[in-house]
């Protein structure tokens, strides 16, 4: 048996669909195990490219069980249209399963997600107006309504009833919206309900009978460390956590039940949204790493802001994820660099910083201290093995892993499922 878990170490988008896509192919399960279609996967494999909002990478793999978790936030239409997507490819989704205490995104959630960006006006802090939010406050409120109670018809009704008394209120009341449709809404979701039925069901029951007959488990997370609502920058976050710790509450597990932790990290850093980021290029070589590396969100579209590898954040990151491992993507977005630089340390106010602080008007006003490396002029895309890297990106990802305290495992240095280098093993999948 072995059960690993892979997390995101930057702010998101760091590449978890396609190393999720590759360690897949080993593995008997995959659980998604928190966020919503706020996070977008893309995958590049045989069957073409793919925008995994909510289903598992591991679904491209016919003998795979992927599982979207407990603590993940579904909504319904979204998870319909893709299971229709990856059908109309010829890939089973019959082997997916979805979490019967999984909270369940309703129009509500979604209406007051957009009202409260619109509300916040400078302040916004650039959700995605997926209903994200509302949803997990809706959970943490005990109004929330879970994918279960689709399969009884009157129990959902009672639930929908009672939610939408209290939503009808802020909406009119707050906001001076027009109310919203008990019927409406209830019959939209009937419908949802009787089309996902045969996908809903307890799945921690199903992933602890696969752990107890020794099967290799694989744990999806989304978004990263970053963005987490207790050790990311705070308020500019998302409303889940993506640490490995939360991997245990939405997969069903027992925290000693994971073996190892597998944080995946870009060269660079990118960010999408309000917040601080030190390491943000507002010029000529933050445009050409976005737009060499098709830097725009999976799920928003949104361009995303383009930097320097923060290693203050990073070590940061594999220190409240408990890495034991780093899968580092997108190195081949340096082929061509004269040089490139890596913040070692920030400086604000007068002092310098070693650690990352946990008040965002502190980060607001870092300013990063760069250590400067050679780059190489060789394109990678092809090579497979460590030693076939140019000298200079070889000495680039021992300085990271130096600066980490963390070994490198995964390079990646292309979008196809295969441009992959196995660096050191991570049991029993590389």
């Amino acid at each position: 048996m072995a059960i690993v878990a892979v997390v995101g170490g930057q702010w998101g988008d760091e590449g978890k669909g396609k190393i999720v896509d590759l360690l897949a192919e080993r593995a008997n399960m995959v659980v998604r195990f928190s966020g919503g279609d706020n996070a977008g996967h893309t995958v590049i494999n045989p069957y073409g490219e793919f925008k995994l909002h909510l289903i598992p990478s591991g679904i491209f793999y016919p003998e795979v069980t992927c599982i979207i978790g407990t603590g993940v936030a579904v909504n319904p239409a979204v998870l319909l249209r893709e299971i229709e997507e990856l059908e109309r490819h010829g890939i089973d989704t019959g082997r997916l399963l979805v979490s019967d205490r999984a909270h369940l995104i309703m129009p509500y959630h979604l209406l007051l997600d957009e009202l409260e960006e619109k509300q916040r006006n400078k302040g916004a802090l650039g959700t995605t107006r997926k209903g994200i939010g509302p949803v997990y406050a809706d959970k943490a409120a005990r109004l929330g309504i879970r994918a279960g109670e689709l399969l009884d018809k009157d129990v959902f009704y009672r639930r929908l009833q009672t939610a939408l008394e209290f939503k009808n209120i802020v909406l009119t009341r707050a906001y001076e919206a027009a109310p919203l449709s008990l019927e409406e809404i209830y019959e939209s979701y009937r419908q949802y309900g009787e089309q996902l039925a045969p996908f809903i069901c307890d799945t921690a029951s199903v992933t602890r009978e696969a752990m107890a007959r020794g099967k290799m488990i694989l744990l999806e997370g989304a978004q990263g460390a970053l963005l987490d609502p207790d050790f990311g920058t705070y308020p500019y976050v998302t409303s889940s956590s993506p640490l490995a710790g939360a991997a245990c509450i939405g997969a069903g597990l027992g925290p000693k039940e994971i073996d190892r932790v597998v944080g995946v990290f870009k060269a660079y850093n990118t960010r999408v949204g309000a917040g601080p980021m030190p390491t943000e290029l507002k010029d000529e070589t933050g445009d050409f790493i976005r737009e060499k590396a098709h830097e725009y969100g999976a799920t928003t579209g949104r361009p995303r802001r383009c930097g320097w590898f923060d290693a203050v954040a990073g070590r940061f990151a594999v220190q409240v994820d408990g890495l034991s491992d780093i899968a580092l993507t997108h190195l081949d977005i340096y082929d061509g660099f004269g040089s490139i630089k890596i913040c070692t340390a920030y400086t604000c106010d007068g002092e310098t910083l070693t650690t990352f602080p946990s008040d965002s008007s502190v980060l607001e006003k870092c300013q990063p201290v760069y250590e400067e490396m050679e780059g190489w002029q060789e394109s990678m895309s092809d090579t497979r093995d460590f030693e076939g890297l140019p000298k200079e990106a070889r000495d680039y990802l021992r300085r990271l892993e130096d600066l980490l305290s963390c070994p490198i495992s995964l390079v990646s240095v292309g979008p196809d499922r295969k441009q992959v280098i196995s660096v050191k093993a991570i049991h029993p999948w590389v």
